[in-house]
């Protein structure tokens, strides 16, 4: 543009020409966020908003008026640029709430690179150039000048008070929808992110005497047995949790161009039990949340990471449960006990021990810490230590080397990833999963060595997604097309394992019914004979029940459930929700019901009411 051009823009009053900048950078946002893309209803939404901040600069500003505009655009920018980088990873809209995240994204750093667009970037280019043209060239001082000159008050305090009134407009009406894509759409962005701050949750909490084993059951739609299939069969086994890292469920029985792509899970998958209609329930935490859901068979918060809000309890907990039982516990992390706040975590639910990068050391670095090779090489050497003591244990172990975003080192290739998914998300997720399950093998081979294996109970799961549909581009939509066989979809996205091995109690069984990570405990449970009779839970025992309802939080909006068929996203409401069937066409009556819906809320309000009651952890 050539600079008279250029200058003739800036002539514009700052109220007009910023108004016109952060339009452009709302639509960028809509485009990426909101299924329709931008539309009229933007300008109703967000317009209202920037012009209450300009208004507000004119009004009291009388130096300095431009740098206060350039300021209001630099945070609406950031604030834009965070909502749209969020999005791509969880799916939902950023909230002051993550705030409590900022400490942990140094340590992630990588993944939120490879979640950038380069077209992202163009979100800060005129705060580049604004900066540096108006600071360093004296031909643009006149603009500054003409900025000073005030707009007439009473059209000011008349824009003020319509666009005051449009954005109450915008929220107050909105306020009831469930699902937060939509709530934000209908609210406008910035409106939805002032409104978060200032709402409270005012529903009053079930009493912590009143939520009982038999209200939640009932509220499930489930009768415990009277005589548990499976009850008691391993009684004083070992028991060994391995969360794996992104692992999701497509990944067992894959072959690509021939090549399997995780022979180990495969065969424990065929020898064992296998459940592959298992889904994640994990939230803002991420892989300490999964840690969360399993140890307890609580749902996560409504708001935070679990070891944010709730590592001051004194968590009812597997744990526990096995301690008092007579065995040990300890859990294995190759990162530092402080990142997730996992120390609280692990004090909260009563692990013996913890080991974590202290004990790991910093060989063989692959991300943020020692590879899965490091991890299942030295926590073997101790669960042998612990099994000579002659006392039973309890041991979760958590892999890391296939973390987003999946680049892992050259020398961990153990595939060669046909040329077209060479450079991909997903090529670089399948052979980052090719080399995690590589180590798997390595540690099953190792726990049999040491005789560990023949007297355990080996529980394998994956933590959450690793491809997000929202981070997709083209090429990587088309090899998942490619892989599942259709548009890989949200039900795809949240699909994880559970496979159970223990020899001589496990056989091969490829086992239908709806699961969630919730119903871990009580199934290992079961399993070991520990008794769940006072022990407030919301999972199930997979083995003795065929019929589940699973909330979901955060990946997807509040209010989404799976029950046997469905997958269900609310929209304002039950009625204009959306149904996603779990594996090909839904039944006439199968679909989730308002009543199941209805019911999916008033479970995770009973986990978030009884787990904010708990006492507080034992110094």
């Amino acid at each position: 543009m050539p600079l008279w051009r250029l200058k003739r823009l800036f002539q514009m009053r700052p109220f007009i020409f910023f108004t016109l900048i952060l339009v452009i950078k709302s639509t960028l946002a809509w485009l990426v966020i909101f299924d329709g893309g931008p539309s009229l209803t933007l300008l109703v939404t967000e317009l209202p908003f920037f012009w209450i901040l300009f208004c507000l600069i004119e009004w009291f500003a009388t130096k300095r008026k431009l740098a206060l505009y350039v300021t209001v655009n630099l945070l609406v920018t950031a604030i834009l640029f965070a909502v749209i980088m969020y999005y791509k990873y969880f799916g939902i809209i950023v909230t002051y709430h993550a705030l409590e995240q900022v400490n942990q994204v140094t340590a992630v750093k990588s993944s939120v690179f490879s979640l950038l667009d380069p077209y992202y970037l163009f979100i800060f280019l005129d705060i580049i150039v604004f900066t540096f043209l108006l600071v360093r060239r004296s031909k643009f001082q006149g603009w500054k000048t003409f900025s000073q000159i005030p707009l007439s008050r009473s059209v000011i305090s008349l824009v003020f008070i319509i666009s005051l009134a449009l954005c109450l407009f915008n929220i107050l009406p909105n306020r009831a929808s469930m699902n937060e894509i939509v709530k934000a759409e209908e609210m406008g962005i910035l409106n939805y992110e002032i409104y978060t701050i200032f709402a409270d949750d005012n529903t009053p909490k079930t009493p912590i005497k009143e939520i009982t084993r038999e209200l939640i059951d009932e509220t499930k739609g489930i009768t415990e047995p009277e005589a548990p299939k499976y009850a008691n069969v391993a009684a004083g086994k070992n028991l060994i949790i391995l969360q794996m890292e992104s692992l999701q469920n497509f990944l067992i029985g894959l072959k690509i161009d021939g090549q399997e792509i995780t022979p180990n899970m495969n065969k424990l998958a065929r020898e064992h039990m296998y459940f592959p209609n298992f889904y994640q329930q994990v939230g803002q935490g991420n892989t300490s949340d999964a840690e969360f859901v399993v140890n307890t068979s609580f749902y996560i918060p409504p708001r935070g990471a679990a070891t944010m809000a709730y590592s001051d309890k004194e968590l009812p907990s597997l744990p526990r449960l096995m301690d008092q039982n007579g065995y040990q516990s300890a859990t294995f992390h190759t990162n530092v006990v402080e990142f997730w706040n996992r120390i609280g975590l692990y004090k909260a639910l009563g692990f013996d021990k913890y080991y974590d990068q202290s004990f790991f050391g910093k060989e063989d670095m692959v991300f943020f810490g020692p590879s899965d090779e490091v991890l299942y090489k030295k926590t073997a050497e101790q669960l042998d230590h612990m099994q000579q003591s002659g006392k039973p244990f309890y041991a979760q172990i958590i892999s890391m080397s296939s973390h987003h975003p999946f680049t892992i080192p050259e020398a961990k290739y153990k595939m060669k990833l046909p040329e077209r998914y060479e450079g991909t998300f997903v090529g670089d997720y399948i052979r980052a999963q090719n080399y995690a399950d590589y180590a798997l093998g390595l540690f099953v081979d190792d726990l049999k060595a040491r005789g560990i294996w023949d007297n355990s109970v080996f529980v394998t799961y994956g933590d959450h997604l690793g491809l997000p549909v929202y981070s997709l581009d083209n090429d990587d939509k088309k090899l998942m097309r490619e892989i599942y066989g259709h548009e890989y979809g949200f039900t795809d996205m949240i699909n994880i394992p559970l496979i159970i091995s223990s020899p001589g109690i496990t056989t091969p069984a490829k086992l239908p019914q709806i699961g969630g990570q919730s119903d871990i405990m009580p199934t290992i449970a079961n399993l070991l004979g520990i008794s769940l009779a006072d022990h407030i839970h919301f999972g199930q025992d997979l083995l003795n029940q065929t019929s589940n309802i699973l909330p979901e939080r955060y990946y997807l909006p509040t209010g989404s459930m799976i029950n046997d068929q469905e997958l269900f996203i609310p929209g304002t409401a039950y009625n204009d929700g959306t149904h996603y069937p779990l594996n090909g066409s839904v039944q006439n009556g199968s679909t989730v019901s308002e009543d199941q819906y209805n019911r999916a809320l008033k479970l995770l309000h009973l986990s978030d009411s009884y787990v904010s009651q708990l006492p507080p952890v034992k110094p």
